[in-house]
């Protein structure tokens, strides 16, 4: 990748994701933040140049630079991508840190954030804006979809179905072939052994509803 990269957000996944390209060797030319506080500070010598939604800095999306979308909360990181798409007819570019593993067949979408030793296996299909934090593991033909959250260390096992939106915490194990529902949420440390539906949240080994 020869253009620099514009990262929307400075907090949260912010830093590893500077991290991450700064592994790759890519160039990030600076953040952007609704957190006016924000402005003119710097993470790792990178500055906060402003808004994202400042057209004198997004002009320079897709022209002369990349974007990363890195907010850790779901309805603004869609909102952030939805006006990268509209006004600037790009899509996110995807974070994957050096010592992740993605499997030659793996089919991965735009805009995900890959952290250190994340394992996605052969045959699994990876959608757009996903979260997968440090040692998630995705097995052999699991199926995640868009804007899904994967905590730190949780275990994705093979043929599992991760349905839009779901929110997965660190630690946690999806058994085979389990499939979770759009915008469910699994409390960290579960064990997930049967069907999660749309909007659910679980928690507990095995998971169950919480009510």
């Amino acid at each position: 990748m020869d253009k620099p990269v514009i990262i929307l957000g400075a907090k949260g996944i912010a830093h590893p994701a500077l991290e991450i390209f700064n592994s790759n060797k890519v160039i990030v030319y600076g953040f952007l933040d609704e957190d006016e506080k924000l402005h003119g500070t710097e993470i790792n010598v990178v500055p906060v140049l402003g808004n994202p939604e400042d057209d004198g800095f997004l002009k320079l999306i897709g022209q002369k630079t990349e974007a990363f979308v890195a907010v850790d909360d779901n309805k603004y990181r869609q909102f952030l991508v939805k006006m990268l798409q509209d006004k600037r007819k790009v899509q996110p570019i995807n974070a994957i840190h050096e010592t992740s593993y993605i499997s030659t067949d793996t089919i991965i979408g735009h805009g995900n954030f890959i952290n250190a030793k994340v394992n996605i296996g052969a045959g699994a299909k990876i959608g757009s804006h996903c979260i997968f934090n440090s040692g998630s593991i995705i097995d052999h033909g699991a199926e995640i979809g868009d804007f899904v959250q994967i905590g730190a260390g949780a275990v994705v096992n093979s043929n599992a179905t991760v349905k839009e939106g779901a929110f997965i915490g660190s630690g946690v194990i999806v058994v085979s072939g389990v499939t979770l529902g759009k915008n469910s949420r699994v409390g960290a440390g579960s064990v997930v052994i049967s069907d999660v539906k749309d909007g659910e949240t679980v928690f507990g080994n095995p998971a169950v509803k919480v009510k």
